[in-house]
């Protein structure tokens, strides 16, 4: 890989911030857009702006022939079957939404399981809290070892004949753990149930095989993935989404309307009711088109390159906790003693660093840590070894600067 002109590509990159060049290591919340993405977004509103679907002049063609064709760039990115199991929504939030609104409400009943874990973003949380409540169903959690990983004899004993549902995150947006999904969706299938695949933080980062994993849904994001914001996908196994009811009713989903009642159209489309996203769509097609022109492996062992030099020089500065296992996708999330870290986080923007700190959306996970928050770098494709060396210079300046304060 040539990081640096890969660098090139992306605009944003290339400014100052409080005087000092941008290190943007906060990919883990959302990516950088290279000016393909840019340009391809910007093309579809000055020369085919059109809602697709429904006209048969020139600009409607173009505009569907675009959207469509996004859906089956997604197919070839992730290995699904069909473009059928493809639905666009407005990302990784919605599309669990769907499936714990459409799927789980209507197959789940008292004493029926639901089966999760602690290291889960909120949005693959809440609507499993919600689906439970409307349902009756238990929550349960998979324990965590003490290095933030999930245990395959875990996993056995807390999945029964009674779960109907498992939802696991691909990748931890806070410790960087990479679950064996794989396994898990074969211990689901044993057990009869379904599995649901938070890919927001994997299918940026690695080669994603639906089929391979084997599981029953997957959903992810364009935004993380060098994409525009407001549009995601979920993947279904086609049988599953066949047998699942919409939850947007409306224009675009419809096969046909009476006075009393309607049916819908085939899939996808009965998923995506009203105008969609399509100038996201159009987008996120052009950053697959992008992110595979670089390469997935290439990308993975870039990353796993920059999460091993972070965990060293981080580790190397007295008074810092780092959370997570050694084995990691592209995150080091940590804190220095004594320093909050939004504290860290401000220190680091004056010295034109750009990192994350809270509870990244993931409070069961913090009360696990047993922390109130934590500052977290990510790193993509365009990541160097310079920038985590920036990164280590400003964590010192911040511990000397708190330091004199105290």
């Amino acid at each position: 890989m040539d990081v640096k002109a890969i660098r090139q590509q992306f605009p944003a990159l290339n400014q100052e911030v409080n005087g000092h060049p941008l290190v943007y290591l906060d990919s883990s919340a959302t990516s950088q857009k290279p000016q393909s993405v840019i340009d391809a977004v910007d093309t579809y509103y000055r020369q085919d702006n059109s809602n697709v679907h429904r006209g048969v002049h020139t600009l409607g063609t173009r505009a569907t022939e675009k959207y469509e064709g996004s859906r089956e760039k997604v197919r070839r990115f992730i290995n699904a079957d069909s473009t059928a199991e493809i639905i666009f929504t407005r990302g990784t939030t919605t599309s669990i939404n769907t499936v714990a609104y459409s799927y789980a409400r209507a197959n789940l009943t008292t004493g029926d399981e639901i089966v999760i874990n602690p290291m889960e973003h909120h949005s693959n949380i809440i609507p499993w809290q919600q689906a439970a409540k409307a349902t009756g169903a238990t929550l349960k959690y998979i324990p965590l070892q003490d290095d933030g990983t999930i245990a395959i004899k875990d996993v056995q004993e807390t999945v029964t004949a009674n779960t109907k549902i498992v939802a696991v995150t691909h990748v931890s947006n806070v410790l960087g753990t990479i679950n064996p999904v794989k396994e898990i969706a074969q211990i689901a299938h044993d057990n009869g149930a379904v599995i649901l695949v938070d890919g927001a933080q994997g299918a940026p980062h690695m080669k994603v095989d639906v089929k391979a994993i084997d599981c029953d849904f997957y959903a992810f994001s364009g935004h993380k993935m060098c994409g525009p914001t407001g549009i995601g996908v979920l993947y279904g196994k086609r049988d599953l989404l066949e047998n699942m009811e919409p939850v947007e009713f409306g224009g675009e989903m419809i096969d046909f309307v009476n006075l009393y009642d309607s049916t819908w159209k085939e899939l996808p489309w009965k998923f995506e009711g009203g105008t969609p996203i399509i100038a996201g769509a159009v987008g996120l097609g052009a950053a697959i088109d992008f992110l595979n022109e670089v390469g997935m492996d290439n990308i993975a062992a870039h990353e796993h390159k920059l999460a091993a030099y972070a965990l060293k020089k981080i580790r190397s500065i007295d008074g810092v906790s780092v959370f997570g296992p050694e084995e990691r996708a592209a995150l080091v999330t940590f804190n220095l003693d004594d320093v909050h870290p939004h504290d860290t986080a401000t220190v680091l923007d004056a010295e034109g660093i750009a990192v994350r700190a809270g509870h990244h959306c993931a409070q069961p996970l913090m009360k696990w840590l047993d922390v109130t928050a934590t500052a977290r770098a990510s790193f993509y494709l365009y990541n160097t070894e310079e920038d985590i060396d920036r990164l280590v210079d400003g964590l010192l300046k911040t511990k000397e600067y708190f330091g004199d304060v105290f």
